[in-house]
């Protein structure tokens, strides 16, 4: 299926994994960067943050904008970046996902699957504090270096305020063509459970639903 926005799951988990030695150096912003299409973070050519603060601004507005600068930063390009996706996901376990770009806008030969998806986001709630941490934030104060007042964005992830317990994350998607997105996780009693829909009109009454099945399934064992 196209992923969407849920493709940012990959663009920071191999950020965090292949860039990680250059997490807090500056960010590259490109006028082509710049010019991408909504939704954005708002980020222009000269504009000077590390790669972190747009990593985390990037999750929470489900900024494509910062996704392509951070693609140019850390991968060269937007094809170098998706090759640096592509093998992240073979890491993972994903094997029947292939991604052209770091935003997830409609693309041919840019796709995973449901099951890949939940692999993925598992894995990174799993192994990277910081993947743990960004996915689970309400709002963020994007922070510049040059001393300019922060940029504050708030959540596209209504799962995430719904105050459902135990919600910690992670990200929303739409296109036309993938319809309404959403991986969701949540934690309770030590056990975080990951799920991922796809084309769902009914992704704010689904998620919780099949949470709590699957939380009274680890409780009852039914």
């Amino acid at each position: 299926i196209h992923p969407a926005s849920t493709t940012k799951i990959v663009t920071l988990i191999t950020a965090l994994d292949q860039g990680k030695d250059k997490l807090d150096q500056p960010l590259n912003i490109s006028q082509e960067a710049a010019d991408t299409e909504p939704s954005v973070l708002g980020i222009a050519p000269g504009d000077r943050l590390t790669v972190r603060e747009a990593l985390r601004g990037m999750m929470v507005v489900s900024g494509n904008d910062a996704a392509v600068a951070v693609a140019e930063t850390l991968g060269g390009s937007v094809a170098g970046y998706a090759g640096m996706m592509n093998n992240e996901a073979v890491k993972m376990g994903a094997a029947h996902s292939h991604f052209v770009n770091p935003n997830g806008l409609t693309a041919a030969r840019h796709y995973t699957t449901a099951v890949d998806m939940a692999k993925m986001a598992a894995y990174g709630m799993k192994n990277f504090p910081e993947f743990r941490y960004i996915v689970s934030l309400p709002a963020y104060d994007v922070k510049y270096l040059d001393g300019r007042p922060s940029k504050h964005v708030t959540t596209t992830n209504r799962f995430l305020i719904s105050g459902y317990a135990g919600a910690d994350g992670v990200k929303t998607g739409f296109t036309n063509a993938a319809g309404d997105c959403l991986v969701a996780a949540a934690t309770r009693n030590g056990h975080t459970l990951v799920l991922a829909l796809f084309n769902d009109d009914d992704r704010w009454e689904d998620a919780p639903a099949i949470l709590d099945y699957g939380f009274r399934r680890l409780q009852t064992g039914k």
